[in-house]
């Protein structure tokens, strides 16, 4: 298979330039540029949808940067063409490449509501908030069609299971009747993550993802709802999104959002290399200085993998980053916890899919 573009600026609604080798592929293959007559190249790449089977949907997390324990992710690999996409290197896992398959190479979670519910009435099963949208985006463009993301809180809804969701799509509004019907139970919160205000740097830094001003609008919507909703920052790119911060939390409360929270860019394993591939396209006179900021946040590395900074950075420009959001969200009432602790007290565990008749006493 074929893993890299050569020749190619961009595909259209495409982030990734290239499809570089996974990192744990033994064999590949790379075109070049040999003299001879080529075909012109397609303008665009479709998308494939696959399947994915497995006995258990629920994943655990023992990452101290992150306030969940449990979280479900609907798809592998996410259309919305983010960039800067820690998720991205997920894919090496599958032996795909973290560029443009990751964009064009879809995973769902088969019959999910049944493996869900199965997982929910095992003996012993401990309730915690799920999150939705800690790897890829539960609302990216396919589940409109799938309604994966859709069949997973319905069940969650049945069982009162508090669940929450990160997301950058306008999608997720969709979901109000099931949402508010939660959140009068306190059992769910939404987190809208926004990257910039500006259009145009959103289309290409996040090609298929919601425009700014939808994002706005959704944050409303769920906050009209009583649905308890958040804004998340990230992430921020160094000299290129940052002097907006202040702007977007600004916007953020004026649309209804209670709290607020940041990441700083990371670019762990092949998306460092991406996203200087993406620099360079797009920013060439400013990419010496992006990644002269990073590393000065990263301790002198593209990227630092450890808990406890992996999120903010240390250094003097992720200090100021961080006193910046702290003036900035005190000052607009965002300060407060993320979202209030969910409930798990009123959990019932679903009845285990049996042909046999159950018995009420």
């Amino acid at each position: 298979m074929t893993r890299a573009i050569i020749g190619k600026a961009a595909y259209k609604g495409r982030g990734a330039l290239s499809n570089p080798r996974g990192r744990f592929d033994r064999t590949g293959l790379d075109a070049f540029d040999d003299g001879w007559y080529r075909e012109e190249g397609p303008e665009s790449i479709a998308t494939s949808v696959q399947p994915e089977h497995a006995r258990s949907v629920i994943s655990t997390n023992d990452s101290p940067d992150v306030g969940f324990e449990y979280s479900i992710n609907p798809y592998r690999g996410c259309e919305h063409g983010c960039i800067y996409c820690y998720a991205r290197s997920s894919h090496a896992y599958m032996g795909l490449s973290s560029g443009l398959e990751f964009e064009t190479k879809l995973f769902y979670k088969a019959d999910v509501a049944r493996v869900l519910r199965a997982e929910l009435a095992r003996p012993g099963y401990t309730c915690k908030t799920i999150m939705l949208g800690a790897n890829t985006d539960p609302y990216q463009p396919v589940e409109r069609r799938l309604q994966v993301t859709r069949a997973i809180l319905e069940t969650l809804s049945a069982c009162h299971h508090p669940v929450a969701i990160i997301t950058k799509s306008v999608g997720v509004a969709r979901d109000i009747d099931l949402l508010a019907n939660l959140a009068r139970r306190n059992l769910t919160s939404v987190i809208i993550s926004i990257t910039t205000l500006d259009a145009e740097t959103k289309r290409t830094l996040e090609p298929r993802a919601a425009s700014p001003e939808a994002r706005l609008r959704t944050v409303r919507a769920l906050a009209e709802a009583g649905i308890p909703v958040g804004v998340l920052v990230a992430p921020i790119v160094p000299a290129i999104t940052d002097h907006e911060l202040e702007r977007i939390l600004e916007a953020a409360a004026q649309a209804g959002a209670t709290s607020a929270g940041y990441v700083l860019l990371r670019l762990p394993y092949e998306v460092k290399d991406l996203f200087r591939e993406w620099l360079e396209q797009h920013y060439p006179q400013r990419a010496r200085h992006v990644m002269s900021l990073v590393r000065d946040a990263r301790g002198g590395r593209d990227n630092d993998p450890n808990f406890g900074t992996r999120m903010r950075g240390t250094g003097p420009y992720a200090e100021a980053i961080r006193a910046r959001f702290r003036v900035a969200a005190r000052r607009l009432g965002l300060d407060q916890p993320r979202a209030r602790a969910l409930v798990t007290t009123l959990f019932r565990p679903p009845r285990p899919d049996s042909p046999q008749l159950q018995l009420e006493l």
